[in-house]
């Protein structure tokens, strides 16, 4: 089973195997504006995962295969130059599934770009649903908290630069860990 969400959950993958995400982190000041979000809205997710816009959801590795995705992350990197992300305003995929995020306004070709080179070579995978850059702020809430945040969010504005995406890797106990950072070096378009 394909699993395209960051929840955090004790891991039960083959021996020799480990699990990662490639995503592009949301800066200060608007991560923590997110996470007390999704902590008001009673999201369980709130504190164990940090705000982000995901490349690759979670996807299970060969150990051995490491390097090889290592190398493969920094030619993508190398591929693709820093660019400007505007997140604005609330979206949900209701009634697919029971999410809220904030919405992708500026940046979305260069996530797709990214994503699309990710998911090649050795991070090889189909994806669940069509990716759809986004950051989720409720997942797992009753209905009146989903709509809590799609109103309280709805006038977000956020500006920032991404200039490198982010590996995680999942812990034995569920949590994601920062595993390393890919710098954007490519040259601009």
């Amino acid at each position: 089973m394909n699993d395209d969400t960051f929840v955090p959950r004790s891991r039960s993958v083959a021996p020799q195997t480990t699990v990662l995400g490639i995503v592009v982190p949301v800066p200060e000041p608007w991560a923590q504006l997110l996470v007390d979000w999704r902590a008001k809205v009673g999201d369980p997710q709130a504190s164990l995962v940090p705000p982000h816009v995901t490349l690759l959801p979670p996807t299970e590795v060969a150990v051995l295969d490491r390097p090889a995705i290592s190398r493969h992350l920094e030619d993508v990197a190398a591929g693709h130059a820093p660019f400007d992300m505007h997140l604005l305003g609330t979206g949900t995929f209701t009634p697919v599934s029971d999410v809220v995020f904030v919405a992708v306004a500026r940046g979305i070709g260069n996530c797709e770009l990214i994503a699309n080179d990710v998911r090649r070579g050795p991070l090889s995978r189909e994806l669940s649903f069509p990716y759809h850059p986004h950051v989720t702020v409720a997942h797992d809430v009753p209905e009146d908290m989903l709509e809590l945040a799609y109103s309280g969010l709805s006038d977000l504005s956020a500006e920032f630069r991404v200039d490198s995406f982010t590996e995680f890797e999942q812990t034995p106990g569920g949590a994601w860990a920062v595993a390393r950072t890919y710098p954007l070096t490519g040259p601009s378009r």
